[in-house]
């Protein structure tokens, strides 16, 4: 699945917040207010302020080195805090232990005990729960097989954890975890370890488990496609810092600053200058000799103007302009990737743009070197202050 429609299945999600009726858990709401973790001379998050709401599958999404774990972490009581807060339905969880928080964490290992069943491993965490010994045999057994069947593992019970491939042993980590039914689940990439079209299958099951089951999902990921793929909200994160919050909508078409642009899929960045205001939130560009418009940017001066590969429209020359927004350019280079080709054009002032072209009616027969005007649509066109 490519990055843009991940993106528009993202859309379809559930609104942030909202809780179906008849789930079986209870969504906590999630507080950090001035959070900052330090280690030694390095500052791992720097005073970030989040709020998750109930029933969220919100994914904290950035490169390795961003924060998003060590964040993760400190949720689930793994690392303490430097300073700051972190709330649990009102309740200030810093001074609370692991195993005293309504919290449960998956890995991306899934530490399963080898010489357990898969309905033992499950059974396992019960346990550990203050009131794990009140509960009857009968009462085990069907929470056990609760879980089983949320994670489709029917048939497995009896299997060892060297009995089953990694997805499955991925499912039998999230039956352990949600067998306790906490509030909050935390998932620190969970997926990592799969391969790609596994990772794709378990993206989907992921994202409708937690609509099933109602409980705060809280997704460490740096792969942008999941995060788009499964998130009501999510946190772009860089260098401690939360860089932008959004859904997957918000961030993608409208991202903040260029690091979003350039991090969460694949982004046309030009250089320009903002030099004043149209109304309406329009703004006048110019980008070397040509007159545009964009959306964004509340100042005047130098601008990244921002557009994504899927909005840029590539005509042939003897079209000619067809709008204010249009530039002429030049084709350097094609790319087939099935639906739709990659075109790499060079514009007249010099700078790279990539589009990407509907193979509707065959792909683009334009050779190297093929003059052309691009479209560069106004509500595609975003300025970004630099």
């Amino acid at each position: 699945m490519s990055i843009n429609a991940a993106h528009a299945s993202a859309t379809s999600r559930i609104e942030p917040g909202r809780i179906e009726p008849g789930r079986i858990g209870h969504g906590g709401r999630i507080e950090l207010a001035a959070l900052r973790k330090e280690f030694g001379e390095f500052v791992a998050v720097d005073d970030i302020d989040l709020v998750i709401e109930p029933g969220e599958f919100f994914s904290l999404l950035g490169p390795s080195g961003c924060g998003k774990t060590t964040t993760l972490r400190m949720i689930g009581g793994f690392e303490q805090p430097t300073s700051g807060s972190i709330r649990l339905d009102g309740v200030d969880l810093v001074d609370t232990p692991p195993h005293r928080r309504p919290v449960n964490t998956v890995f991306q290992s899934y530490a399963l005990f080898p010489h357990l069943s898969v309905a033992d491993n499950i059974a396992y965490g019960l346990r550990w729960r203050r009131d794990g010994d009140k509960l009857s045999r009968p009462e085990r057994e069907r929470r056990v097989g609760r879980a089983i069947e949320l994670v489709r593992l029917g048939g497995f019970e009896k299997r060892k954890p060297a009995q089953l491939s990694g997805g499955q042993q991925q499912r039998v980590a999230l039956a352990r975890a949600l067998i306790l039914q906490p509030s909050v689940l935390l998932l620190d990439e969970p997926l990592g370890a799969l391969d790609a079209k596994l990772r794709k299958e378990l993206q989907r099951d992921l994202a409708a488990l937690q609509l099933e089951v109602g409980i705060t999902f809280v997704y460490v990921t740096h792969d942008q496609e999941e995060a788009l793929t499964m998130s009501s909200r999510l946190a772009v994160m860089e260098g401690g810092h939360v860089a932008q919050v959004g859904t997957p909508t918000e961030v993608y078409e409208q991202p903040a600053t260029a690091y979003v642009a350039d991090f969460l899929g694949v982004a046309n960045l030009l250089d320009a200058e903002c030099t004043g205001s149209l109304g309406d939130g329009l703004r006048s560009i110019r980008m070397g000799s040509f007159d545009l418009r964009a959306s964004g940017a509340t100042t005047n001066g130098p601008v990244r103007l921002v557009i994504r590969p899927e909005r840029v429209r590539v005509l042939s020359a003897q079209d000619g302009p067809v709008d204010d927004n249009c530039v002429p350019a030049m084709v350097e280079r094609i790319v087939y990737v099935g639906s739709v080709t990659q075109v790499y054009l060079r514009l007249t002032t010099g700078m790279a743009l990539q589009a990407l072209v509907a193979n509707h009616d065959g792909p683009p027969d334009w050779p190297e070197g093929t003059p052309v005007h691009v479209s560069l649509p106004v509500d595609g066109l975003r300025a970004l202050a630099v």
